[in-house]
């Protein structure tokens, strides 16, 4: 992907405690809409600490989006281990919050993000499964090179099938 001279410096670094805080952030209505709406405290600090622990167990890895000059934290991006179709995949999510939001923020740090899960070397496939309902994040995916595959019904959260683009980028094909 062609770097933009007007794109904004995102940095992402790895999931630590002060994440919880943007967590608590993102469950609006407004954020979670495509998703099956907020997440209780109690989910929150569960999702926390999984997304603590998920690198340690070599799961894949969750970050925080950093935005400079200022340095503050705008969003969450990650990546983790699971099995679509009969193959070792893996699956690719964030939230951007609403005044950082069509700043081709959530683009770079995909960009990052896949960067990343690419330089791990191990799976060969990333797939994001944004709702058919979420033109942003369909727009996102498309941007970082991700090629649609189609819609699908996928259960997210558990327990709830939405319907869904499967947008798969192939991690071998050089960048």
């Amino acid at each position: 992907m062609p770097e933009r001279t007007d794109a904004p410096l995102v940095r992402i670094e790895p999931w630590a405690d002060a994440g919880l805080d943007l967590l608590r952030r993102v469950n609006t209505p407004q954020m979670k809409k495509h998703v099956g709406g907020p997440e209780t405290d109690e989910q929150v600090l569960a999702r926390h600490q999984k997304y603590l622990n998920i690198a340690a167990m070599g799961k894949g890895h969750m970050f925080i989006i950093v935005l400079f000059p200022e340095a503050i934290g705008v969003g969450t991006i990650g990546y983790w281990d699971r099995v679509w179709r009969d193959e070792a995949v893996y699956e690719t999510g964030w939230n951007v919050l609403p005044p950082f939001q069509g700043r081709g923020i959530a683009v770079a740090a995909a960009a990052a993000a896949v960067a990343d899960a690419r330089a791990e070397g191990k799976n060969d496939r990333i797939h994001a499964f944004p709702s058919v309902d979420n033109p942003a994040s369909n727009a996102i995916c498309s941007k970082v090179g991700f090629s649609l595959m189609g819609e699908c019904d996928f259960e997210y959260p558990p327990g709830r099938f939405m319907r869904s683009n499967d947008w798969c980028l192939d991690l071998t094909s050089a960048a």
